[in-house]
């Protein structure tokens, strides 16, 4: 191959994969929030959310009794089925949802609400990224890793390190709503008091409840 033909074809090469990329920029969705607003936290209220932080989780969850063990292996197999055409890897899909039930329950949360949380903010993607700045799946601000966190922003694209920061944010917003879910929704996405993030959530939420399986 001459030289002239070489260079031809690296930059016919080089064209198709920026074209390849252009493809898949127009059809990934976009990270819808994460614009969550910094806000002074008083040092009891810090050090409790960076205590809820950096406890260590278990690997595999464990049960009281068969029911309830039998109750997560069926929302388990549901929970894959559905999300089989976004994760198409049985294991990877398995550790993302064991990584997300164990967190949601952790933090008093429903994983149906948490899953469609991160239908909405992050489509699934591990390496999102939103226009704000918030990465991974839940779309975590880079500043909670310094104010709760080992201040290692890098580690927020960690599976469990994102679900767990996510819901403890989450749980702490509820409590500063006093209950209210659809503030403190709004209070996550930076959109408080607007119906479209909550709305958006409460509805992806409805594809997530395996007893309508």
């Amino acid at each position: 191959m001459t030289v002239t033909r070489r260079r031809l074809w690296l930059g016919a090469a080089q064209a198709g994969m920026l074209g390849a990329v252009g493809v898949l920029a127009v059809h990934a969705p976009p990270a819808r929030a994460g614009a969550q607003v910094e806000e002074p936290l008083a040092d009891a209220v810090r050090t409790a959310l960076a205590a809820a932080v950096a406890e260590d989780a278990p690997p595999k969850p464990t049960f009281d009794n068969i029911e309830e063990r039998l109750a997560y292996l069926k929302w388990l197999g549901a929970a894959s089925e559905r999300l089989k055409r976004r994760k198409a890897d049985h294991h990877t899909r398995v550790e993302f949802l064991e990584a997300l039930w164990y967190e949601s329950k952790r933090a008093g949360l429903e994983p149906a609400l948490v899953l469609g949380l991160v239908q909405v903010e992050s489509g699934f993607r591990k390496y999102a990224i939103s226009s704000a700045g918030a990465r991974g799946y839940m779309q975590v601000m880079p500043f909670w890793a310094r104010l709760i966190g080992d201040g290692d922003e890098h580690r927020l694209f960690h599976l469990q390190t994102n679900l767990r920061f996510g819901c403890v944010i989450l749980r702490h917003y509820l409590e500063r709503e006093r209950g209210d879910l659809f503030m403190a929704l709004g209070r996550y996405n930076g959109s408080r008091g607007r119906a479209e993030y909550p709305n958006a959530v409460f509805a992806s939420r409805r594809q997530w409840d395996v007893r309508a399986a």
